[in-house]
């Protein structure tokens, strides 16, 4: 990372930009080109690797599954507080403050119900802080997306209180 000076190496403070993000930006291989969709979550930090588990759901076809299927590398990205900083008359001076985390990992399209359940349940308890029920009969009806992050990085440029 270049700009140290805005890394953020703790881990609580990592998983409260994960937590307090509504959405990620997931990457993945397409040929000659990366292609990036943005995606609702769930997650759980890993606490005997230090992984970051995300949890996404989508239809039950279609061209992020045929790149996963290709090839499960994907990249992930989250950013949460962005607001720009002004900088008057002087459009150097111009910046944004912000958190994010960006982090490589592995997507694995999930087969158990058990385990389908669990991803859909953390992703409605991240998107609206509920814990709520969900059967295997909804979650039949959806792809659970399981995407193991163990190589990521997070900073953050707080915004200067005047």
């Amino acid at each position: 990372m270049r700009r140290k000076d805005r890394e953020i190496t703790d881990t609580a403070s990592i998983l409260q930009i994960v937590s307090r993000t509504k959405y990620l930006h997931l990457g993945l291989l397409d040929e000659a080109y990366p292609y990036v969709v943005p995606m609702h979550y769930g997650f759980e930090f890993n606490e005997q690797d230090g992984s970051i588990v995300f949890y996404l759901h989508c239809a039950e076809e279609g061209h992020k599954l045929d790149l996963i299927a290709l090839n499960p590398n994907v990249c992930i990205e989250l950013e949460c507080d962005a607001e720009l900083i002004s900088g008057g008359e002087n459009p150097c001076k111009y910046g944004s403050s912000f958190a994010s985390v960006i982090g490589r990992g592995q997507a694995e399209i999930l087969t158990d119900p058990l385990e389908k359940i669990k991803g859909l349940r953390l992703l409605m308890l991240n998107q609206t802080g509920r814990d709520l029920t969900i059967d295997e009969e909804m979650a039949s009806s959806v792809t659970v997306l399981k995407v193991c992050v163990s190589d990521y990085t997070a900073k953050s440029r707080p915004k200067m209180r005047s």
